[in-house]
């Protein structure tokens, strides 16, 4: 099983084109917090930079709604892959291609998102293509039912 979850902030604005068949694909790095121990016994948070590759309906769901900053949480699988460079070197890295995705966080005020008449409870709503199920990403915008404080 080749599995990926996680759970990070967008290093820079997410990339989108379009390939010349026509299918939209996005490209972006998420940053994802790991905690590790210094030889003294402290606590040290590090970042692991992710690359990762959204297609067609997800490529332009994140490039519409997700920014540099912005939380997200996505399921995909790690694939690697290798390419010829422009000098003729043998390139190599390793991606997660992206399935699922969903907001982490509310945006409060400093983004306006156009949204139907028909969905005014939601930031955003579309349907994401996953092994053939169709999702409504739709995040929970009040804060104040919870029992704790981020």
């Amino acid at each position: 099983m080749n599995k990926a979850i996680l759970m990070g902030r967008l290093v820079r604005d997410p990339e989108i084109r379009t390939t010349q068949s026509g299918i939209s694909v996005c490209n972006f790095t998420v940053a994802c917090d790991r905690r590790t121990r210094a030889t003294d016994g402290t606590r040290q948070n590090t970042a692991d930079f992710i690359p990762c590759v959204a297609w067609r309906q997800q490529a332009e769901f994140i490039s519409k709604y997700f920014f540099k900053g912005d939380r997200i949480l996505l399921v995909g699988s790690i694939q690697p892959r290798s390419w010829e460079d422009q000098a003729g070197q043998k390139r190599y890295t390793t991606e997660v291609i992206v399935d699922e995705v969903e907001f982490c966080e509310s945006r409060r005020g400093d983004r306006q998102v156009d949204v139907d008449e028909g969905h005014r409870d939601y930031i955003a709503s579309t349907p994401i293509a996953s092994g053939g199920d169709d999702f409504l990403v739709a995040p929970d915008d009040d804060d104040t039912a919870l029992p704790f404080d981020f």
